[in-house]
């Protein structure tokens, strides 16, 4: 087998199995109808499949996980919009997308930051211990005091985090639910905590 057939090979086992995703998961359900708006095409099934695991995905995470070209995942997202499968929303420099219909506004905009690495680690360390410090999340996520602060003031500014009198995670029982349900998408953190949610479901405010 050549590298050229090779490549295209593994890109259709990555659009196969994001496609089964896409079928099996009981947040997806596409009727005939809206089969027929989309053209039944692999690649647009295969991004429906990563986007319910993946939701708030940016475009070329999107692109590049599922090993599509530029041009062509413009076009079956624009599909997929149009067929009112995908909802797109703007985060600062990037164009989310999630499944229409699943997430709200606010849901939307921690589904942005939890796709950042230290936004998402301070998170999940407030989940774990509410009371934590400048320096103690710095010293558990492995950066600097600053890098804390700054994001700690994006966050706030963003809805999701107050820092009166220390920090205090916005609605945290919907931002542990979006980290639980995906957490395999969130990473090894995330998945430890969605070990412990049962304990976690009772974070007192």
């Amino acid at each position: 087998m050549g590298k050229t057939e090779q490549v295209d090979e593994e890109k259709r086992a990555t659009l196969r199995r994001f496609a089964a995703l896409g079928a099996s998961t009981p947040f997806v359900s596409f009727s005939e109808s809206v089969a027929a708006d989309t053209g039944g095409s692999d690649a647009r099934d295969a991004i429906a499949g990563y986007l319910s695991t993946t939701p708030g995905a940016h475009f070329s995470k999107i692109r590049d996980d599922l090993q599509l070209g530029t041009g062509e995942t413009q076009h079956h997202l624009r599909r997929l919009e149009e067929a009112e499968i995908v909802d797109r929303y703007r985060d600062g420099d990037y164009k989310r997308f999630v499944l229409a219909g699943r997430f709200d506004d606010f849901e939307k905009n921690a589904l942005g930051y939890l796709r950042r690495d230290t936004a998402r680690g301070m998170l999940i360390e407030l989940l774990r211990n509410p009371d934590a410090t400048t320096s103690e999340l710095a010293d558990s996520l492995e950066v600097s005091a600053p890098t804390v602060s700054k994001y700690a003031g994006e966050l706030e500014d963003a809805g999701l985090l107050s820092r009166d009198g220390g920090y205090t995670v916005e609605r945290p029982e919907t931002i542990l639910m979006l980290l639980v349900r995906h957490a395999d998408s969130f990473g090894e953190r995330a998945i430890a905590l969605a070990s412990d949610a049962d304990r976690l479901v009772r974070y007192e405010r």
